[in-house]
């Protein structure tokens, strides 16, 4: 039988076989559903080992992630998908992710998040062999409303059918919303919009934190050096700023006028796509792909010079709202202002070309960029008392994966550090010596990077790694080179013995470089940690940010981010509700007011001396 036959065939079959889509109600703390293949079509084969592709058409009623399962006689494998909702679908999902370990990416969010066209797909979790499969299944936790999921097509494919919304119509509007659904103040006309951002603007003031002009509390006082530091004081960890006031980083990462997605091969569902000029350009001086509707909306809001306008808004938010940090990746143009302080996120280290992550340690040119990226990043900024300091890489994917790094590394093109890894294990090669040689690359890495950062800028505090997941104890004691240590922490409250047990190994304050709660709506999702509704992402705020406060070496919290990711997904599919602002430019309100009473508090709480806030959010 001929492929494309056999193809029509088993999805023909599949969908004679019900007389309706498969229909799932996801309810409950941990719903799931499974189907057997003889439920689903009894002449899918048991084998999908030469299929590239599970391709399915569904419609889900919410963008809240669920699990498409893989039920086999060994074991079952489990893969989060992300779908657009409202609308019917067709998601080819690729098989590879459930038979094979993913070796691309340079951070874990690389390593883990694959775009596709109308849904994105986890790569992370069990593999195993699709050649005894018996059954489907999905799962979802902590359900928000009663979501649904209808599949009405099942089959499998060796080639990429691709992609599609199967609806009629676009599904983003002109404003980059998501016209399948509807919620309160969804934006109807640019009116609308003006009326809305004419009155914030109105209002706005400079909030009641008792910040310094460097956002330090200006009624304590400690050694002032002209540079952000970090003293020990009570048995207490702060910064502190440069006129000597005692600092908590209450920071945004992200904060930019572009939240790009995609387009080429998805231009029929958008109803208008923003004009070319506010396309930034790509390598070579090519536009890029990415169009993106925040920009547009900020051109609708402020005319052509838009790019100050919004700068002077974004800094005037984050003082009403007590953010006193421009965070990670955020628009070099906070920064210079001099307004709020800053950190600055270095590149230029080989991380983006290396094996999960990891520069060639062990190359003279290695160590030559090294030295001329910390010259071109550090030295402009060595006088400049409103930089807190330098972030030195994010979320490396390899710890915890030590074993995959070498095997990549010696299947890999020759390089100095093949080199010196298969002289290290001439005398030896044993799962802990290769274990070993992966930590003294580590080693490698830090002191060279270190050593060039002090070499042009000794007057600013090195922030570190901003590690993601739960490193090995090896990893993390290799920090306490830094002079603070950084850690990504998705959880609705920083466990206290999770920050202990940092301390312990590095002796060094600590800063959560990344968190954050959203809600399923809008066409988005809800993040890495999801409540019911938009009020209780403000109670959540609350709880996370002055618990983490209440400990003794817990120094800043650093939410990610500042504008909702689009509906259709940014360059690797993410499409979380995790703004203080939308895409139309509104903030939050809930958000917003939750932080201000947050930061009000920051100093009372971190010194000890009131209790934080102790109202745990609604999830569901």
């Amino acid at each position: 039988m001929s492929r494309p036959f056999l193809i029509i065939a088993l999805a023909v079959l599949a969908q004679a076989a019900h007389a309706g889509p498969l229909r799932v109600v996801f309810e409950g703390a941990l719903s799931e559903h499974r189907w057997s293949l003889k439920e689903i079509d009894p002449a899918l084969p048991s084998d999908w080992s030469g299929f590239e592709f599970l391709v399915l058409e569904m419609k889900a009623s919410s963008p809240q992630r669920f699990e498409l399962r893989i039920h086999t006689a060994e074991r079952t494998l489990g893969r989060r998908i992300h779908p657009f909702s409202g609308v019917w679908i067709r998601a080819a999902v690729p098989l590879r992710y459930y038979a094979r370990v993913e070796r691309e990416g340079h951070d874990l969010a690389s390593l883990g998040n694959k775009p596709r066209g109308t849904f994105w797909i986890s790569a992370s979790g069990p593999v195993g062999s699709l050649k005894n499969v018996e059954g489907l299944g999905v799962a979802m936790q902590d359900p928000v409303g009663q979501p649904t999921l209808e599949i009405r097509s099942v089959r499998l494919a060796k080639d990429d059918p691709g992609d599609a919304v199967l609806d009629p119509g676009p599904v983003v509007d002109e404003f980059g919303q998501w016209i399948p659904a509807q919620w309160p103040g969804k934006a109807t006309s640019l009116a609308q919009l003006r009326k809305e951002w004419a009155a914030e603007e109105a209002t706005l003031r400079a909030g009641d934190f008792e910040y310094c002009r460097y956002g330090g509390y200006r009624n304590t006082k400690a050694k002032a050096t002209g540079f952000f530091r970090v003293e020990q004081i009570d048995g207490r960890w702060w910064f502190v700023d440069p006129d000597g006031h005692l600092f908590f980083s209450a920071g945004v990462d992200v904060i930019t006028p572009y939240s790009g997605t995609r387009v080429e091969g998805r231009q029929t569902i958008f109803a208008a796509l923003p004009p070319e000029e506010l396309r930034p350009p790509a390598r070579g001086g090519v536009r890029s792909t990415q169009v993106s509707f925040y920009t547009w909306n900020l051109l609708r809001r402020f005319g052509d010079d838009w790019p100050q306008k919004w700068v002077e808004l974004t800094l005037r938010r984050m003082q009403a709202w007590g953010f006193n940090t421009v965070a990670n990746w955020s628009d070099p143009r906070l920064g210079a202002a001099q307004r709020v302080p800053y950190v600055v996120t270095l590149r230029g280290w080989g991380i983006e070309t290396g094996p999960l992550g990891m520069p060639d340690v062990f190359s003279a040119e290695w160590a030559q960029q090294v030295d001329k990226a910390a010259a071109e990043q550090c030295a402009p900024r060595k006088n400049d008392p409103y930089v807190l300091g330098y972030f030195v890489a994010n979320e490396p994917p390899w710890p915890g994966r030590e074993q995959l790094l070498v095997e990549m590394l010696l299947s890999g093109p020759p390089t100095a550090t093949q080199r010196a890894l298969k002289e290290f294990l001439a005398a030896g090669d044993t799962p802990e010596r290769r274990r070993t040689f992966v930590y003294r690359c580590f080693e490698k890495f830090l002191e060279t990077v270190n050593a060039a950062i002090r070499k042009y800028d000794p007057n600013h505090l090195n922030l570190g790694i901003r590690f993601g997941g739960r490193p090995p104890e090896e990893a993390i004691r290799a920090a306490r080179v830094f002079d603070v240590y950084s850690h990504n922490v998705y959880d609705y409250v920083p466990d206290p013995a999770l920050l202990d047990h940092i301390y312990q190994l590095t002796g060094r304050p600590v800063i959560i470089g990344e968190f954050h709660f959203g809600t399923p709506g809008r066409g988005l999702a809800a993040g890495l940690r999801q409540t019911r509704d938009q009020q209780e992402r403000g109670v959540a705020y609350r709880y996370y940010v002055e618990n983490a406060a209440a400990h003794p070496a817990l120094i800043g919290t650093h939410w990610f981010q500042w504008v909702d990711q689009p509906a259709t997904g940014r360059m690797d599919g993410e499409n979380y509700n995790i703004g203080l602002v939308d895409v139309t430019d509104r903030p939050y309100v809930e958000l917003v007011e939750a932080a201000k009473a947050t930061h009000r508090r920051l100093l009372a709480v971190h010194s000890g001396k009131e209790p934080p806030f102790s109202q745990k959010a609604q999830i569901r």
